[in-house]
């Protein structure tokens, strides 16, 4: 319990946060939908990824619309978000 993090999901969904669900779109590919969470909960196969990937962190306090860039290990990414949750 002294590690636990308390969040409060009153916040706006104007930016994207731990617990929002936000849909990218790279250029030429289908729409993904991803659950921002915490390191432990993280299951990229369930579309839950954390909040300290690559993805995760460059995801974290944007708005809808904006472009995102994050280097992966597969390289430079850029996608736009297209809604958060």
């Amino acid at each position: 319990m002294r590690s636990a993090v308390i969040i409060d999901n009153s916040q706006t969904k104007d930016v994207v946060s731990v617990g929002s669900r936000v849909t990218i779109q790279e250029a030429d590919y289908d729409p993904e939908t991803y659950h921002l969470v915490g390191a432990t909960e993280a299951d990229p196969r369930k579309g839950k990824i954390s909040i300290e990937s690559p993805i995760g962190k460059a995801l974290m306090e944007k708005k809808v619309g904006q472009v995102v860039e994050a280097e992966t290990p597969g390289g430079k990414i850029k996608f736009k978000i297209i809604s958060i949750e």
